[in-house]
């Protein structure tokens, strides 16, 4: 039977990787520390770990009850605990934040080893392959040299691609939901102008604004933009229409009078106090610079994919108009034209691109017999 809650996590751990981490631009960074949750317990061939892969503003705490750790529930709470879709009584599940993050990991509010300050922009510029690559160094200190599973939707499913692409033979399996193989320029536009919002702050001090006043309003602007792209046209209109917040007639003025309105006015000042703004600078240029297809043809990665006989699921939603279906499509493709074993299905869905976050027994079900199927291969 399905618990209402995952169990508590063992709590936020941290790991610093040996030496300097040489990143794909060629830039150093001197030490890199990772934070990371998990759930349930390794067995002893430590062949039923499972690696979970936040999207762009998600963190480690995949799931948990508020507790002895003082955390709210987890981002995934609905798909991550006892005898959920990721089942933690059978799997040991991992989530770490990713680099250039906010939450614990390594970024640009983190000190700065040689000037003793935040890194602020002297952080240098991070891409996907970046952020798995401490994964892997993660997965190597817990001793895991092949994952049952990797699983991330969006920002995260480009990281399960990338784990396909640099680590193929350390995948058993891999879940991409609602992702892409690259930004289109709409996906691009949408990020640069969340960019320039934060970037046009007059508090922003060119990302050097640790100590003093942070460009609160640039990233509340930031998270309104993006969040109108997690949801669908039928989501607002179901949930907003037109309808007036305070008042039973138009103000003729320039307050947010709409429900709409006063809804992302809200989502952006909650988002200010949980997250830095120079790192969703740093992570939104890592999607835009993300392209999967030319690196797998580039090293073979497709062939030592198929050859490793690593099974893949992929799920796009109906009504996502981010990463829409034909997008997640081409994934498919690719993947079929060089022999990997992948399966494809689109959920209907009328919450756009945050679908995959919702309560979902379509994707519950996906995922328990994929994941249960590839455990008994």
């Amino acid at each position: 039977m399905q618990k209402d809650h995952a169990e508590e996590p063992a709590g936020k751990e941290f790991y610093t990787l040996e030496g300097p981490v040489t990143l794909e631009n060629g830039h150093h960074l001197p030490e890199v520390t990772v934070a990371y949750e998990t759930w349930g317990h390794l067995n002893a061939d430590k062949s039923n770990a499972i690696l979970i892969c936040h999207a762009m503003t998600g963190d480690s705490h995949a799931a948990g009850i508020k507790g002895a750790h003082g955390q709210a529930p987890g981002w995934w709470e609905t798909m991550v605990g006892p005898g959920k879709g990721i089942d933690t009584d059978t799997y040991f599940v991992i989530c770490s934040n990713i680099l250039g993050g906010c939450m614990g990991t390594t970024g640009p509010s983190s000190i700065n080893a040689v000037t003793g300050t935040p890194y602020g922009t002297d952080f240098p510029v991070v891409t996907i392959h970046d952020m798995v690559q401490v994964q892997a160094a993660l997965m190597d200190h817990l001793g895991i040299q092949r994952l049952h599973a990797v699983i991330g939707g969006s920002v995260g499913g480009m990281q399960v691609l990338s784990w396909c692409k640099n680590y193929p033979e350390r995948v058993g399996s891999a879940v991409a939901l609602a992702t892409t193989m690259r930004h289109s320029a709409l996906s691009i536009a949408f990020n640069e102008v969340a960019r320039q919002s934060i970037i046009s702050d007059p508090h922003w001090s060119n990302g050097h604004y640790y100590g003093g006043e942070k460009p609160a309003m640039g990233l509340s602007v930031a998270r309104m933009v993006g969040h109108i792209t997690y949801l669908s046209d039928e989501a607002m209109r179901s949930k907003f229409g037109r309808r007036l917040q305070h008042r039973d007639e138009f103000s003729f003025d320039f307050d947010d009078e709409f429900q709409v309105e006063s809804y992302l006015h809200y989502q952006g000042a909650k988002f200010v106090d949980r997250f830095d703004a120079n790192s969703l600078l740093y992570i939104t240029k890592a999607a835009d610079y993300f392209d999967i297809e030319p690196g797998f043809r580039e090293n073979g990665a497709l062939k030592r994919l198929a050859e490793s006989r690593c099974p893949m699921l992929v799920v796009s939603y109906t009504s996502d108009w981010l990463y829409p279906t034909y997008q997640n499509r081409e994934i498919v493709g690719l993947m079929k034209r060089h022999g990997v074993d992948v399966s494809f299905c689109e959920i209907e869905a009328s919450c756009g691109h945050d679908a995959f976050l919702l309560p979902s027994d379509r994707l519950t079900t996906l995922l328990t017999g994929f994941l249960g199927k590839e455990r008994h291969v």
